[in-house]
């Protein structure tokens, strides 16, 4: 060698040598080419290469859905993460799935703590009321239930939707419970959550009747736009939160009293399939599950209060033996006024009232109350009846009075079948003095469950709303596997 300095190519020529730097060139160009050409998953998941995807056979497809998902065309899937790729990403997940799981603990607990009431001696301590007596069931287990959810349960709000359109139903007349279940589950700071991830059930607060302000026409009696309404609600929610997937609609819930929720339910396909149905029109025959929705009272706040109409004398002070005033539709209706109108003087039975005539004072000073179907299976007079005092007798067919899962409707009213009709005054009458006085007691014990309070009372129809709701929900469990277990 001429020089001192150390070359690794003094072995070789010089013609080899720029031989080798053009190899030395070329090659990592053609690694380059590699990358930015490729289409493995690997690569994307990597982020070696802006803006690629992936387009193989052998790309993994998300899991099967669980045999429970009825509503497969609005579920969201979820996209596919490799665990073992993302840790970030798996972290997450798993403090989701511990937070899922410990409320799925509490309800456990709570579960628990019910089925041990059946069998021990249960203190009956309470600073404001204690159910008691044949009115309820099981009086102990609905007050431990009661207090179970007064100290976890906790529902979230959806805030999609147009309020104006979606979320501003009316406080008062008939449909009067959808606005105020509506704003008192707003303005609650109890029972609401604002975290979704500590929610035990998740309210979809669309209103029916400001809905159909804007799609339902009048004439041809059309519910499609309400329907496609609804699908589109439940769609929006699916793919901006990760609950609706979750249990494919098993926790959330809604509320109406108007028959247009039955007529959407009653669509194909039916987005609430799964979900826990509030209704007020609580018709077996039209699709209402008693294991899994919820009948609440329709209630006609003229005033949008109670105050005016509740109370009424004692069971000895009522001459009338049944009343009853009011539209003829529906089928039961014109049976009642053909056998009954102005036919008995015990049974005073009435289309229109004669001028003069309070409609309020009369079931005051009657012992019974007819409560005949119209259009639909519920009636306001329920509540009218027992909001004074008066004996319920419910004439309908395939209708669950409301809150069936805690009251023992047939401890203080009378239900009847259609067919009944012929046969009411003596039905009536076979009902001894003691019978009936112990019925009219348990009428003013139960009212507290029907009142509407602003705000609302322990014990009231708000919370016994949630209560049964509350109900459901212990029925089965979540898990985040798009599962939900009945119980």
């Amino acid at each position: 060698m001429s020089s001192g300095k150390w070359s690794c190519s003094w072995w070789i020529s010089s013609e080899e040598f720029q031989m080798m730097k053009l190899v030395i060139l070329i090659v990592p160009l053609f690694v380059l080419t590699w990358i930015a050409t490729a289409k493995t998953s690997h690569i994307c998941r990597w982020s070696l290469v802006a803006n690629c995807y992936v387009d193989d056979d052998t790309t993994p497809s998300p899991p099967p859905p669980s045999q429970f998902n009825e509503t497969q065309v609005f579920n969201v899937s979820k996209p596919y993460v490799d665990e073992t790729s993302e840790p970030h990403l798996l972290l997450k997940q798993t403090t989701k799935s511990n937070i899922l799981e410990k409320t799925e603990v509490g309800l456990a607990q709570a579960r628990a703590a019910i089925r041990e009431v059946r069998n021990e001696n249960y203190p009956t301590l309470d600073s404001d009321y204690v159910p008691m007596g044949p009115v309820y069931l099981n009086p102990k287990t609905f007050h431990r239930s009661y207090l179970e959810m007064e100290k976890q349960f906790k529902v979230f709000v959806y805030g999609e939707g147009e309020p104006q359109i979606f979320r501003n139903p009316p406080c008062k007349r008939v449909y009067s419970m959808e606005g105020n279940f509506m704003h008192s589950i707003a303005m609650n700071d109890h029972f609401r959550t604002k975290d979704p991830e500590k929610a035990h059930v998740f309210f979809l607060p669309f209103s029916v009747i400001t809905n159909l302000r804007y799609g339902y026409e009048k004439v041809s009696q059309d519910s499609s736009a309400q329907r496609n309404t609804v699908t589109d609600y439940v769609s929006v929610i699916a793919a901006r939160y990760p609950y609706w997937n979750r249990s494919l609609g098993a926790d959330h819930f809604t509320l109406s009293c108007h028959d247009m929720c039955r007529r959407t339910s009653l669509s194909s396909p039916d987005p609430l399939k799964n979900s826990i149905r509030v209704l007020c029109n609580a018709n077996t025959s039209e699709g209402f599950k008693p294991t899994k929705d919820v009948s609440f009272p329709e209630i006609n706040l003229k005033t949008g209060s109670t105050n005016s109409f509740i109370g009424g004398p004692s069971a000895f002070k009522r001459s009338v033996l049944a009343f009853f005033a009011g539209g003829v539709h529906g089928p039961i209706r014109p049976a009642l006024l053909k056998h009954w109108e102005n036919k008995d003087e015990d049974i005073q039975v009435h289309e229109y009232l004669q001028k003069g005539t309070s409609y309020h004072e009369m079931m005051r000073k009657s012992k019974f109350c007819l409560c005949p179907s119209g259009n639909e299976v519920a009636s306001p007079r329920v509540v009218e009846a027992i909001y004074t005092g008066c004996v319920p007798v419910i004439i309908s067919d395939h209708y669950v009075p409301p809150f069936s899962d805690v009251l023992n409707w047939k401890s203080f009213s009378v239900q009847l079948s259609a067919k009944d009709i012929p046969n009411l005054k003596d039905i009536l009458m076979s009902i001894s003095p003691r019978q009936y006085v112990r019925m009219q007691r348990g009428v003013e014990q139960i009212r507290r469950h029907f009142e509407v309070h602003s705000p609302p009372k322990r014990f009231d129809v708000f919370h016994m709303i949630l209560h049964s709701v509350w109900l459901k929900r212990l029925n089965f469990e979540v898990h985040d596997d798009h599962t939900a277990l009945v119980q």
